[in-house]
């Protein structure tokens, strides 16, 4: 195995393997750029992969103009709604990026896929609409298999889709743990969106007028809010793999469809249990519709939200072990640097 240009392994042809180092195997068994023809080959190549990232991004924003998701950007009010709704999500995604004991994100990087994050989703909301006819004649049973097999396979693919599309391809994208940064902030790009959308859907205008902006729109706002850092945690899970798959090329596919699952089934689960449990803990409590919500989601999002934190902190150990030995030297050396210098 070799290193290619990405510092990731990679199989190398027998009459490589054997060869001298000073045997030129271009156009034999290696490949560089070198002629006129090599660096057109490589425009278009780069060309093709820039226009099809376009496209995606075309398609989605088209998408977002026609469901009417720039709402939250024209309407002060939904805007104002929406962004109440985010802050919790907003929150989680902040303690995320803190949470990464490498070099930290540059906040372009952040930004764009926080905006792809709100243009892919986009795409589910497509998706979802049109197979759930499929699943309404069922009842509960084609609710739950509604939320398993599209709401939740979709929602999370085309969250990872927001990193893969930029963020993956960088090079601050340098290690497993980043993965989990962009999908945490991914997760933020499509609960705003997807938020600004069920406030412009249920905020209905004679009413907002009538009874202000916080009497109309409270209500759904808060449950918003209380959904939003689910996508956070959901799209984190499978970031997590995706930067995993990264530094394992030889089982990328497997290692990113197991992040894909576990955040589907996390966020499949949820989705299916949350009027139950909400119910379950009103009756037991005597707590209102949105207090119960409240104790369901913190006790949900809790659990799944400290497995995924010991996961990163699993990581974050392992990186301080591993690299106890260059601090001392490089303390040695630097007497002046602290922790905190970058």
């Amino acid at each position: 195995m070799a290193a290619d240009g990405s510092g990731m392994s990679r199989r190398r042809d027998p009459v490589e393997e054997r060869a001298d180092d000073g045997v030129d195997l271009y156009g034999v068994a290696t490949w560089e750029r070198r002629g006129p023809l090599d660096a057109v080959s490589s425009g278009i190549y780069r060309v093709l992969v820039a226009s099809a990232r376009l496209f995606v991004v075309g398609v989605a924003l088209l998408i977002l103009v026609g469901i009417g998701g720039l709402s939250a950007v024209t309407d002060p009010q939904i805007g104002s709604l929406t962004l109440l709704s985010a802050l919790p999500a907003l929150a989680l995604a902040v303690y995320v990026r803190r949470s990464d004991v490498t070099s930290g994100e540059p906040l372009s990087l952040l930004v764009a896929t926080f905006l792809l994050g709100v243009l892919t989703a986009n795409f589910a909301a497509v998706l979802n609409s049109v197979t759930r006819p499929f699943f309404s004649g069922l009842g509960f049973l084609g609710t739950m298999l509604f939320f398993f097999v599209v709401v939740g396979p979709v929602e999370e693919t085309v969250k990872l889709l927001a990193v893969r599309l930029y963020a993956y391809g960088t090079d601050s994208f340098e290690a497993v743990v980043d993965g989990a940064v962009y999908g945490a902030v991914a997760g933020l790009g499509f609960a705003t969106i997807e938020n600004a959308l069920y406030i412009t859907q249920n905020l209905d205008a004679p009413t907002a007028a009538g009874l202000g902006l916080i009497g109309a729109g409270g209500g759904i706002t808060a449950i918003r809010a209380l959904a939003g850092p689910g996508h956070v945690i959901y799209s984190a899970f499978a970031g997590y793999y995706l930067g995993l798959a990264k530094f394992n090329p030889t089982n990328r596919g497997p290692i990113v469809v197991k992040g894909l699952i576990i955040a589907t089934l996390i966020h499949a689960t949820y989705n299916t249990t949350v009027g139950i449990g909400s119910a379950l803990i009103g009756f037991a409590t005597g707590l209102p519709e949105l207090p119960s919500f409240l104790v369901y989601v913190l006790i949900y999002d809790g659990v799944f939200g400290l497995v995924l934190f010991r996961k990163i902190q699993r990581y974050s150990r392992t990186y301080r072990e591993v690299h106890e030995d260059e601090e001392i030297d490089e303390s040695a050396f630097d007497v002046a640097s602290t922790e905190f210098e970058s």
